[in-house]
């Protein structure tokens, strides 16, 4: 019963381990005396440069840790023997002659000095660029690896191994999230990521500073609420709609007119995520993104990106970006200082290069090259 209530114990603590990783110097003590081990590690072997590097470790002296990591990692028995299979327990012998294990500088130099004899070792983890595994060396004292701690690692083993890949998935959401966050971050317009009852779960740069101002939205209680009573009751009503997903308000989303009370005119475009399709990594909470921006043209790319792209003069350009800044045809001549009949052959020009037939359409074009991203 002891030793049932022990492993208990110790497998709880290694799960614990992969929720917080600084808890493996601990866990990994507590295996070593389950299993009457010295020192523990978990280690990770880069396959393609042979060397092992102990992320985790118990009991070693800082000393000889510090020389594995300068050089005894790439003489040892893991990194010059091939790897096994997952979960299977083996111990220097199995590796390497023993005669001849106990020859090298590996054991002459840095295991012999500690009074090691012998190590146990499980792979618990394999990619193409390297392997992990849970290490325990012995002392003469505690002798060489026998039955009783390999029955005793076999009962630890597969929990270390699948508390590392927790951990590993763990790692991989958390950079996911951070990376998600960045994108975000960078975008020009404001982005509000919100849960059915619209409390803010996420807001990038822009949409903070938006919130900062008040001007037409801001936060009440971690709620997005907009000045505009009408509006607000609006948003709510589509937000908590994005709880059912796409079939509540269709995959590409509903976009809303919103006002300031400058006069300024925005768009709010509200898209659902609760589809399987569109799970955001870092906001699991999060049923609908709110995209606000600005009605007018963004910031464009270089002019000479769209003259590129469709083949464009000098000439026809200018008066692309004319008809887009300035107006229509009468406005771009007298602006331009030319005869509206110029304009209109390059128009003509344009309208046959672009693929388009109105002026409506071009200003769609390069609003199509606007930089998302902001400045």
């Amino acid at each position: 019963m002891g030793d049932d209530h022990e492993l208990t114990r110790l497998i709880a603590g290694i799960y614990d381990a992969a929720l917080d990783p600084a808890r493996w110097p601990y866990v990994l003590a507590s295996i070593a005396d389950y299993v009457d081990g010295r020192v523990a590690g978990l280690l990770a072997k880069d396959t393609a440069r042979k060397r092992v590097t102990a992320h985790w470790h118990a009991g070693g002296d800082p000393h000889y840790m510090r020389l594995y990591a300068e050089t005894y990692s790439r003489l040892g028995p893991i990194a010059t023997s091939p790897p096994g299979e997952i979960e299977q327990i083996v111990s220097v012998p199995d590796l390497v002659p023993y005669q001849e294990f106990r020859r090298g500088r590996f054991y002459r130099e840095w295991a012999e000095p500690q009074g090691w004899v012998d190590v146990a070792v499980a792979m618990i983890d394999k990619s193409g660029s390297g392997s992990a595994y849970l290490s325990m060396s012995r002392d003469e004292e505690a002798g060489m690896v026998d039955a009783t701690m390999r029955e005793r690692l076999a009962l630890i083993v597969p929990h270390v191994r699948r508390a590392v890949l927790i951990g590993k998935a763990i790692e991989f959401k958390q950079a996911e999230a951070a990376t998600f966050a960045d994108v975000l971050d960078g975008l020009s317009a404001s982005v509000f990521l919100v849960d059915p009852n619209g409390r803010i779960v996420h807001a990038n740069d822009a949409g903070e500073n938006t919130l900062r101002g008040g001007n037409f939205l801001r936060s009440v209680g971690s709620r997005l609420v907009a000045s505009d009573p009408q509006v607000d009751h609006g948003l709510r009503e589509t937000v908590a709609a994005t709880a059912s997903g796409d079939r509540e308000i269709g995959g590409r989303g509903i976009a809303m007119p919103v006002s300031t009370r400058d006069g300024d005119r925005y768009v709010a475009h509200v898209l659902p995520l609760a589809s399987g399709g569109r799970h955001y990594a870092g906001a699991p909470a999060a049923t609908a993104a709110l995209f606000v921006r600005k009605a007018a043209l963004e910031r464009a790319l270089p002019p000479e990106v769209i003259g590129k792209t469709y083949n464009l003069t000098p000439a026809e350009l200018r008066v692309l970006l004319g008809i887009v800044d300035i107006g229509g045809v009468p406005e771009v001549a007298t602006a331009f200082g030319v005869a509206e009949t110029t304009v209109k052959t390059h128009l003509g020009r344009l309208f046959e290069k672009t693929g388009t037939g109105r002026q409506a359409d071009l200003v769609k074009l390069v609003a199509g090259f606007s930089m998302p991203l902001a400045g």
